[in-house]
Formats: C-alpha cells, sequence, structure tokens
C-alpha cells in the first residue's frame, strides 16, 4: 500500500482572511414543542435516548462537528414516564439544563435530583444513566463539546461500558501521588534560561498533576434567591446581571466545565445591555420574559422557551428587556476553552481597545460606585 505524504501549500505574501460570522440562528419554542411530541411519541430507542441535535443551518460548511456554534451543540433529550438511559461514557463534558419536568441521574455513582431550570454538568469518561421517575414527560437541553473534539478526531464514546472499569481507573488515579517514582527523574525540571523557559522530564510530562473533576448540582430555586437580589443594582448599572455558576476544579479559566461556563441571568423591564464583543460563541435559552437582541446590527426578538446563537464569535451584539416581566436566562459560552488557549480577544466597550483575557487586564464594572 502506497504511503500517504504530506503536501505543501504555498501562502507566500498571502493574508489570512476574515472569519465568516454566523447569522444568528434561533429555535422557537413552538419548534421545540412539537420536537419533544415527536420524540416522545416515538418507540424507545435500545439505548433509552430520545434525542435530537440542535444545528445551525451553516454548521455542515465545517464538516464534522455539527452544533448551533462551532465548537457548541445542544441537544434535546427526552424521556418518558418510568423511563431510563442505558449507562453511557465520553471523554466529551456536558452542561445539563432541565426544561420540563423532573428525575435524576447517576453520574461516577453520584446521585443528582433534579427539578425544572436546574443546572448540573458531567464530566469526561464518567459513567451515567439518567432515569424518569415521575409521571410527567422530562426534557433536558444538554450543552456538549463534542463538536470540537469530533473536529479533532477524538471523541471517543463507550456504550455500556464495564462497571469494573471505572474502578480500576480511580485505583490508578489514587496510586498516582506527588512522591510516586513515576513522576521523578533524576535531572527533574528546571528553568534554562534567565527570562523563564524551562525544560521538563518526560516522566512529569506524562503525569500531570491531578485535579479530580466532580458533577455539580445547582438547583434553580436557591440560584434565584441569589440572582433576585442583583434587581437592586438598578438601572445605572452597566454591568451584566448574573452569576456564574462556577466549578472551582476550572481555576482561573471561570467554568462550569473546563470547556463552557454557564450563567443565569436576570434582566429586569427595560434594561439594556451595552454592545460588547468577544471571540467566544455564546446562546441563550429564555426562560421567562421577552426581549431582542441586535447582532451585527440585526434585530431578533426572542420570548420565552426560545433558544438562540446570540453571539457568534467576535460579532458585536447586545441584549434588551422589553417586556413586563424580567427575563431569566440561561448562557453557554466556550469562554474557558478560549482562556487557556489565550485566543479570548474581548471588548467590553467599542470605544475601548480590547483585551486578550487571562492574559492581559480585564474590565471592570460600576458596581462600586452605584453601592457607594
Amino acid at each position: 500500500m502506497a504511503e500517504q505524504k504530506g503536501i505543501f501549500i504555498d501562502k507566500s505574501g498571502k493574508t489570512e482572511p476574515a472569519p465568516e460570522l454566523w447569522e444568528p440562528a434561533i429555535v422557537k419554542k413552538a419548534d421545540f414543542d412539537a420536537e419533544i411530541e415527536r420524540l416522545s411519541k416515538m418507540p424507545a430507542p435500545n439505548n433509552g435516548r430520545r434525542q435530537s441535535w440542535v444545528v445551525h443551518p451553516d454548521s455542515h460548511k465545517l464538516g464534522v462537528g455539527l452544533g448551533l456554534a462551532p465548537g457548541i451543540r445542544p441537544i434535546v433529550e427526552v424521556l418518558n414516564p418510568g423511563e431510563q438511559t442505558r449507562p453511557i461514557r465520553h471523554n466529551s463534558t456536558q452542561v445539563n439544563f432541565c426544561i420540563q419536568g423532573s428525575g435524576h441521574s447517576v453520574v461516577g455513582g453520584k446521585r443528582i435530583d433534579f427539578e425544572q431550570y436546574d443546572v448540573f454538568n458531567f464530566p469526561s469518561m464518567q459513567t451515567y444513566i439518567h432515569v424518569n421517575d415521575t409521571d410527567e414527560v422530562q426534557v433536558r437541553l444538554t450543552y456538549t463539546n463534542a463538536p470540537l473534539l469530533e473536529k479533532m478526531n477524538v471523541h471517543i464514546v463507550e456504550e455500556d461500558p464495564a462497571a469494573e472499569v471505572q474502578l480500576v481507573e480511580e485505583e490508578k488515579e489514587d496510586a498516582i501521588a506527588e512522591d510516586d517514582p513515576r513522576r521523578k527523574s533524576p535531572y527533574g525540571t528546571f528553568e534554562l534560561t534567565d527570562d523563564g523557559a524551562w525544560l521538563m522530564p518526560y516522566e512529569i510530562l506524562i503525569a500531570p498533576e491531578a485535579v479530580e473533576s466532580h458533577a455539580l448540582h445547582w438547583p434553580w430555586k436557591k440560584v434565584k434567591t441569589e440572582l433576585d437580589k442583583l434587581t437592586a443594582l438598578g438601572s445605572d448599572y452597566v454591568g451584566r446581571r448574573l452569576y456564574l455558576l462556577w466549578n472551582p476544579m476550572t481555576g482561573r479559566t471561570n467554568g462550569t466545565t473546563p470547556n463552557f461556563f454557564a450563567t443565569i441571568t436576570i434582566r429586569p423591564p427595560g434594561i439594556v445591555d451595552k454592545p460588547h464583543r468577544h471571540v467566544s460563541a455564546a446562546m441563550n435559552y429564555i426562560f421567562q420574559g421577552e426581549g431582542r437582541s441586535t447582532v451585527e446590527g440585526k434585530v431578533y426578538e426572542w420570548q420565552s422557551g426560545d433558544l438562540l446563537l446570540t453571539a457568534p464569535g467576535w460579532g458585536v451584539h447586545n441584549h434588551a428587556s422589553t417586556g413586563t416581566e424580567p427575563i431569566y436566562e440561561l448562557t453557554i459560552q466556550d469562554q474557558p476553552l478560549n482562556i487557556v488557549m489565550e485566543s479570548l480577544l474581548w471588548q467590553e466597550d467599542l470605544k475601548k481597545p480590547w483585551s486578550v483575557l487571562g492574559a492581559e487586564m480585564g474590565f471592570d464594572t460600576n458596581r462600586s460606585k452605584i453601592a457607594s
């Protein structure tokens, strides 16, 4: 068999084209309702997973890894009363958001009982199942970074994984301690130059410090109690009235998973956010209220039950509350990934320069002035 050979592409003197921004795509509540009904009435699949991907019309242009944004795929998942899914695990991570009904999930041996508008995350390669132990249909919006891994051709999925596999891996992790000889080298890790360039041996390269990743649960009732307090900031506040559902294992990258952050926002009636932009993609699910988003000069109207790709990478955007009741929305954004890649360009004020968040100084709000 002839061997594959790499090829050269001459790009001498060429300039890189600007990214082609995707136009925001919206899924209306009526379309969600119709798809949920269709999924609930179909015969139960062998693996128990009644689900549909939510995909942007332009997603096919990038080949594999379909999603509503290039690296984010929302999935509508439905379980009828009394049903449960078969066990599965994968190296993608997830944010789960219950939009209808209730039930419980078991991930890595931990049971999470959830209700409507609760949020919980699934770490990489932890076996999980979903269960509907109620008498009404359960619907979850699951956000996964699988599209990114599929583009890299490294999305690993195991259906019905053996229970003992997880135990073996946990034992292996416990055995790799800081003083383990596998993490030691006679030469060590040392500074090579005065300006901070180091050398690290193979023994450390293949045994990095492990950070435990747990499935965490943010109950909506508790989140709402804290979120509603942000209405006291008043109309003069120039920031976003939100809380990040923070997973401490993500550290400085401010994530709910290592790839995404999930925030829940309250936007009182009449509030119009200041336009800004960032290279991270963001999508909003509205679960109360109505309003509009202006993206690259085009206006998109939305209301409770709608899902919208509101921030295609580097597109100027802002949001406004146009109804008579506060807006509640869940935002999923791949900011943590971009921080760790040192690619997160963020322009909070269009009249001021952008910053590489995570590598340069970030931005502030006028909250301290409001408080005083």
